[in-house]
């Protein structure tokens, strides 16, 4: 009973620092300038990596990059980081993502993802929208390693097509969550 116990103390303890420190993010927010560095360097990296993102991002009207995601959690989760939609290789705004987890989980990594937004249509409901969320509403078509690679560059014609890429860390689990991407200014 006493292992229980203290494995329970153990686990909310490791849950509320994951909070903590998410919840802190705002006060050591990055910079619109650090931001704009961190997405040309995220997007040099996918583009050098994948020739996959480079077509689709040829084709795209507009690429949502989220350079740094740390995630987060033991049983309780949650994960958060800013990044920049670019149009025709300039900013076009900046955007936060963060989201909330639970199941069973464990772990703390980092990742940055790309969402590519191919065609007109794509893009105006992202930007007339309040808010964006992962997991509700227009579809997202990730694309793993796997997948990248059997996609040629005549298939990504119109859509949103999400790619994760430079994964530190580790995090292992199910569960079950969303993220909500919103515009915020720098």
């Amino acid at each position: 009973m006493v292992n229980k116990a203290r494995f329970l103390r153990q686990m909310v303890v490791l849950a509320l620092s994951v909070f903590s420190l998410l919840w802190l993010r705002p006060a050591i927010s990055a910079t619109g300038t650090q931001i704009d560095q961190e997405v040309d360097s995220a997007l040099k990296t996918l583009y050098a990596s994948s020739a996959t993102a480079k077509a689709l991002g040829d084709k795209a009207t507009g690429v949502l990059v989220l350079p740094n995601i740390v995630k987060g959690g033991f049983v309780l989760g949650a994960q958060g980081g800013d990044g920049a939609l670019m149009k025709g290789g300039k900013n076009a705004g900046y955007y936060n993502s963060f989201a909330l987890s639970v199941g069973w989980q464990a772990g703390l990594q980092s990742y940055a993802y790309a969402i590519f937004f191919v065609g007109d249509a794509a893009m105006k409901d992202f930007e007339a929208s309040n808010g964006f969320e992962i997991g509700v509403g227009p579809n997202i078509v990730f694309l793993d390693a796997g997948a990248a690679k059997d996609m040629d560059t005549l298939t990504g014609r119109t859509g949103v097509y999400g790619m994760i890429f430079d994964q530190k860390g580790l995090m292992l689990g199910i569960s079950l969550q969303g993220a909500k991407i919103t515009k915020i200014n720098r």
